[in-house]
């Protein structure tokens, strides 16, 4: 099947950028000042953008090339970014930690891996109510630093639309950094070692890895041995995500540009759907529709063939190759039952889709002392699955997708230490969601190859 891609996606007559407007839009919040929010979104909308077009078809064509089985997506980063955390060095941690996963899946795989990071621009979260009382008073939810803070005061909760602009200038700010990392070499394999966490040297991998970096190392300098040095080896692509929560902020963001037809998001380069906002006649959807990039959706244990077979018809009615990701995201205990009748159906309509896993969201749960945690255990069930029913449908998994961090956090329970509920008050740091932290990421990139090099996925 060809892959190549060219940027036939067309804008749809009966839509605009802020067509969805005129549908019920979810997980929203609510200004008090409709002038005030008018003034920070046109704002916005003259400030540059944060990505390019042709990033953003660059990416599209690679994520055609992992649908055919020629690359993997790695996809990771913070469940919630935080405007405190905009400092060099957990931006680098969350750059190296993405790095060395994917050294270890290029290694393992022998395939190339395609890097999204789930940053610059991830600062929106869904809620699953619009307030909070704590001693009788009544506040807001926080959802995220790009609408309010998390302080329990009335200024804090407040929703407010300057946030929308600080959230631009923060993303711009990470961006920044991470292309200046990657042009400087920052991803050079020549020299791995430069990706190093402090306290790699704890982990009961590190040997495991750095025998692995030396392996690789041995054999670039072979090859440049005989074939003298090899471009490219210096730098590699990177991409962002986040989902797409707070639709006036992606509206603002949303531009023609010249010799491409459409529109772009050009706030990230691969936006998602989340599992509360997919319904089909939602103001989520309808936007997703009309824009150009490359999107996802998150697919949960509740959807059937028939509400997701809709769903990609509205979303990529010219089955265009690279334009459509399946995120599932199941749970460990739901994985076995709730995946295959999806990908038969879709298998059966002949839809083009990229299959990724989320092994992440279906497995939260909290403990008695209060924190919400993931196991290990469950997340690598959930994922040692997901490779065995694609194999039984005779589909592929062409990816993973994971909330994780480069800091030495205790958020999952689980892993290569064995992280119980009494660790998790060492150093729980998530403002929403628990991360994997850097050895337990890792682990689970060893775990992928183990899984697809024994031919069990």
């Amino acid at each position: 099947m060809n892959t190549d891609v060219t940027h036939t996606q067309t804008t749809p007559g009966d839509w605009a950028p802020d067509s969805w407007q005129q549908r019920t839009a979810l997980q929203q919040p609510h200004y008090d000042d409709a002038s005030e929010l008018a003034a920070a979104t046109a704002h916005l909308a003259q400030l540059p953008p944060l990505v390019t077009s042709w990033e953003v078809l660059a990416l599209k064509q690679s994520l055609a090339e992992a649908q055919e089985g020629k690359r993997f997506l790695l996809q990771g980063g913070d469940c919630a970014e935080s405007f405190a955390d905009c400092t060099s060095p957990i931006i680098s941690n969350r750059l190296k930690v993405l790095l060395q996963m994917s050294l270890v899946l290029v290694h393992g795989l022998k395939k190339p891996v395609l890097r999204v990071g789930r940053f610059a621009g991830q600062y929106a979260k869904p809620r699953s109510t619009d307030s909070e009382t704590r001693d009788g008073q009544t506040l807001p939810s926080f959802r995220g630093d790009v609408i309010n803070g998390p302080d329990f005061t009335v200024e804090a909760r407040r929703p407010d639309p300057q946030r929308l602009i600080q959230a631009h200038a923060h993303s711009a700010l990470t961006m920044n950094f991470v292309r200046a990392l990657i042009d400087g070499g920052f991803a050079d394999l020549h020299h791995p070692e430069y990706w190093d966490l402090a306290w790699v040297e704890h982990s009961p991998l590190a040997a495991e890895y750095r025998k692995m970096v030396a392996g690789i190392g041995d054999s670039l300098r072979f090859m440049e041995t005989l074939a003298g040095p090899i471009a490219g080896f210096s730098r590699v692509d990177f991409f962002t995500s986040h989902e797409a929560l707070l639709l006036h902020y992606e509206q603002a963001l949303t531009r023609q540009v010249p010799r491409h037809r459409g529109f772009f998001n050009l706030s990230t380069h691969f936006p998602w759907i989340g599992m509360r906002t997919a319904a089909l006649d939602g103001a989520h959807v309808e936007y997703f529709r009309g824009i150009s990039n490359p999107i996802a959706v998150k697919v949960g244990p509740s959807v059937k063939p028939e509400q997701l077979l809709p769903l990609i018809d509205a979303l990529n009615p010219h089955d265009e190759p690279g334009r459509l990701t399946l995120i599932h995201r199941m749970g460990n205990a739901n994985i076995a039952t709730a995946l295959l009748p999806l990908l038969e159906a879709v298998k059966r309509e002949g839809r083009r889709v990229l299959w990724v896993a989320d092994p992440m969201h279906g497995n939260t749960e909290s403990t008695s002392n209060g924190y919400k945690t993931r196991r290990f255990d469950n997340i690598r069930g959930e994922l040692d699955q997901a490779f065995d029913i694609h194999a039984a449908a005779g589909t592929r998994l062409g990816g993973v997708h994971l909330e994780l961090t480069g800091e030495d956090v205790t958020e999952c329970m689980g892993g290569a230490r064995d992280l119980s509920e009494t660790d998790l008050d060492r150093a729980y740091k998530s403002m929403v969601d628990p991360r994997l932290n850097y050895e337990q990421s890792l682990e689970l990139a060893m775990l992928i190859v183990r899984k697809s090099v024994s031919g069990q996925g």
